[in-house]
């Protein structure tokens, strides 16, 4: 089932997906038991939105090994957190908006997990049960900022800075399905979710632990190798197997300052 987020003139609405065609969502995503209510129209002419509004994005750094590698970096012993901001996200065919005096700002293609209901220090065995579904990722980051300030906030925090989208798709095994990364038609980054060092369950689990995640939270489970940079008059895609591209124009922002 593929759920979406779309602005209609109501406002901003859920809409069940099946093929082409866009249908109210009738009932909770987070709740179960949805159902297909009006027709709104086709995915093409409707604008999407991103899929969820998190309390927290949590994302996970260096979890793919060759990822850590391209950086000199080493493999954590555990899952590596940080967090963006909600205030990040844009949904699919949004601009991403890089401000002209940051320096170096690359892309970062990740399947991102969306929870749909609470979880606390829940098992890895029953993890996955806390997902409603899964959708494609962009962890925009600022090299120059990173390494400058030595914590990651500022790098990947900026407006427009987490692409999601295009919708949620339930049902889908995260094990192993295949991450791609376009920059204006060229293959940047291509790898399999199989590759990472700590996989979904193991990341729920973990994250549970340390924050209780919420309906609707999303974790982003990190980049494989193949980051480059973006600049504007870009076009960048993430495609995941199974869910689709998330598609977005860069172009340039306002100055950081001043």
């Amino acid at each position: 089932m593929r759920i979406g987020r779309f602005l209609t003139e109501k406002g901003p609405v859920f809409g069940l997906i099946e093929g082409d065609i866009v249908y109210a969502l009738e009932g909770d995503p987070f709740a179960g038991l949805v159902q297909a209510g009006e027709q709104l129209g086709s995915v093409q002419t409707l604008r999407l939105l991103p899929p969820v509004q998190p309390s927290k994005i949590v994302c996970v750094g260096r979890n793919y090994a060759a990822h850590a590698a391209e950086h000199s970096a080493p493999v954590p012993e555990e899952p590596m957190l940080f967090l963006k901001p909600p205030s990040a996200l844009v949904g699919h065919g949004e601009a991403i908006l890089i401000p002209p005096d940051i320096g170096r700002v690359e892309h970062e293609a990740e399947l991102a997990v969306i929870m749909g209901r609470q979880a606390h220090r829940v098992e890895r065995q029953d993890a996955l049960s806390y997902a409603l579904g899964y959708t494609c990722a962009n962890d925009i980051s600022a090299r120059d900022f990173q390494k400058k300030d030595g914590q990651w906030g500022r790098a990947k925090g900026f407006d427009t800075f987490c692409p999601l989208g295009p919708w949620i798709v339930t049902g889908l095994d995260p094990s192993d399905l295949s991450i791609d990364c376009r920059v204006n038609g060229e293959q940047r980054q291509s790898a399999r979710t199989s590759e990472m060092v700590f996989d979904v369950s193991a990341l729920i689990a973990f994250i549970s632990r340390v924050m209780t995640l919420l309906p609707g939270d999303v974790i982003l489970t990190g980049t494989p190798a193949g980051v480059g940079p973006l600049t504007a008059g870009d076009t960048v895609e993430v495609e995941i197997e199974g869910v689709g591209v998330l598609r977005n124009p860069v172009q340039s922002g306002p100055a950081w300052v001043g």
